[in-house]
Parts: structure tokens; C-alpha cells; sequence
């Protein structure tokens, strides 16, 4: 009989079909920076441990440095698909596949790195944030101090208004859009430029709840009618370069019930508010946007009655 959360788990995601994961090993940028970041922050020696492995690839990209590595999947089936994968490569023995809730899995020592890839755009759906903050709390009461580097490190998440196209060969259908980053999106207008609404810093302690309001200026006129989320994961710090390794997630964009029309040079006002790991449609029922300066009207107000 599964409990209130893993019910919430299994409905928001944690138990991602094999076929999804097979999908993320082709995502050449995913890989890619992960790779990087991976070969930057684990030394030769280290010890590592993975929360929520799916197919153990970011395990095996650290095995190549570490002595050791605990790769927790709480999905049985991902489970067998992560041992079989790691047995067809090298080093994959320093790789121990471990059956367990990562809400609840300690390693058996202290570890150097821990690796947690739950990530969705805006921190929803997956438990990223919360396996990772209650992972601090029961690292510290078993260890000590200080806690082990947390990949990613950081990350950045931005909203941006859109007049978004929703039309389908001619039916309608507001739905949930997910774009790729690098992709010119006919039918989509910027209606100004995006605004950081928050930065979770993994190493310090991680508020689950997110409330943001902000304002824009429209750069263009338009119906404003979604939200575009952006997610850009600091994978690694390369302080020695002052750079970063990062990762950014593909553009979500979501329908706003009502939607506004602006002009250019309208101010307009954005509400929204979530739980990190919190399913999108809560996130689209707490979405607002109105405008407060109407352009035009404001163009023709004297400024001396």
C-alpha cells in the first residue's frame, strides 16, 4: 500500500518511464554539461553518491574519478536498467545501484559530492528541493559537518510575459508548451525582456515555497495570454576561471486563464506562487497578470490638471 507521498511521487513524476530516460541520454546539452561539471568537481579518490540515478549515467561520469559511488533509484524497473547499463562499461563496478527512497537513503560514510538530477523547469513536478534539503538534515545529524558540494550548485529561474500562438491547424487549445532554447518559435511574441524571480543556492538552506510579484515594462504590443519559465542550473562554479558550468532547461510556457491585451510602454503586473516539486497546474491556478499603466491612456493625461 503506498503512503500519501509516494502516491504524490508516483503522480508528479518520480517514476518516469524507461523510454523518458533513454530520452535524456540524447540530450547532447544535458549530457554534455553534466559531463563537464562531473569531471570539474570530483577528485580522483572522492567519494560520491547520486540521488535518483535513472539510467546511472552521472554516476559512471563520476566513477571515472572516484573511488567510490552510491547510485539510489527508488524505481525498480530504472533500477535494473541502471545495473545493466553500468555493467556493459568500465568502472561501472565502482558504481553500487542502490533500491532506495532517496528521501530516506544515507550513505554508509561521508561523501565528497552528491549529485541530484530531479530537475524541472521552475523546480516543479520532481523533488529536487526537498530530497536535497532533507538530505542535509539527516547528513548532518548522522556526520557532522560540513556538508558535501551539491551538483548543481545553484540555480536561476526567470519568467517572461508572451503573446503565445495556440493554434493547431485551426483548433484552439491553450495548453502547456515546452521549446527549445535555441529555436526561433513562430507564433510567439516577447512581450519583454525576462525577470529573475528567484535563486536557490543549494549549499544554504532552500525555502520549498516560492511567491514572486514583479512588474515589466511591455517592449510590444500584444495580447498577453503566458508566462514563459526559464531555468538555467549552475552545475558547477569554476572559480579558478570565474566561470560556470551550466545547464538550461528547455522554455515552459504556461496558458494564463485571462488573457490582457497590452501596448508598448504598458506597465504590467505578475503574481504567481508554488511549492518547489508542486504540480504545474497548481502553478497555473495561482498565475496573474494585469496592466497598471496603460500607454496610450498615460500619453494623453496632461500633467498639470
Amino acid at each position: 500500500m503506498l503512503n500519501e507521498r509516494e502516491i504524490e511521487s508516483c503522480y508528479l513524476g518520480q517514476f518516469i518511464p524507461v523510454h523518458y530516460h533513454h530520452n535524456m541520454l540524447m540530450d547532447q546539452n544535458r549530457m554534455h554539461g553534466f559531463k563537464s561539471a562531473i569531471n570539474y568537481a570530483v577528485k580522483p579518490g572522492a567519494k560520491v553518491l547520486e540521488l535518483g540515478g535513472g539510467t546511472g549515467v552521472l554516476s559512471w561520469f563520476a566513477a571515472a574519478k572516484a573511488s567510490k559511488v552510491w547510485c539510489v533509484e527508488f524505481n525498480p524497473d530504472m533500477v535494473k536498467e541502471a545495473r545493466k547499463m553500468l555493467a556493459l562499461n568500465p568502472n561501472g563496478e565502482r558504481v553500487e545501484v542502490v533500491h532506495a527512497d532517496a528521501f530516506e537513503y544515507l550513505p554508509p560514510e561521508p561523501v565528497d559530492v552528491v549529485i541530484c538530477e530531479m530537475i524541472h523547469v521552475g523546480m516543479l513536478r520532481e523533488k529536487q528541493v526537498e530530497v536535497m534539503e532533507s538530505f542535509k538534515r539527516r547528513y548532518l545529524a548522522r556526520f557532522g559537518g560540513p556538508l558535501p558540494l551539491f551538483l548543481p550548485e545553484a540555480v536561476i529561474m526567470a519568467v517572461q510575459p508572451l503573446q503565445q500562438e495556440y493554434d493547431f491547424e485551426g483548433f484552439y487549445a491553450p495548453i502547456v508548451q515546452f521549446q527549445e532554447t535555441t529555436v526561433i518559435h513562430p507564433g510567439i511574441i516577447e512581450l519583454a525582456a525576462p525577470a529573475v524571480y528567484s535563486v536557490l543556492d543549494f549549499s544554504q538552506p532552500t525555502d520549498t515555497q516560492i511567491a514572486w510579484a514583479g512588474q515589466f515594462r511591455a517592449e510590444k504590443s500584444g495580447t498577453l495570454n503566458a508566462l514563459r519559465f526559464i531555468t538555467k542550473n549552475i552545475l558547477a562554479v569554476v572559480a579558478e576561471e570565474s566561470s560556470t558550468i551550466d545547464w538550461l532547461n528547455h522554455y515552459m510556457s504556461l496558458p494564463l486563464a485571462t488573457a490582457v491585451t497590452v501596448r508598448a510602454g504598458d506597465l504590467i503586473d505578475v503574481s504567481f506562487a508554488y511549492r518547489c516539486g508542486g504540480s504545474l497546474p497548481s502553478l497555473q491556478a495561482a498565475m496573474s497578470a494585469s496592466v497598471v499603466v496603460d500607454a496610450l491612456v498615460a500619453a494623453r493625461t496632461p500633467l498639470f490638471a
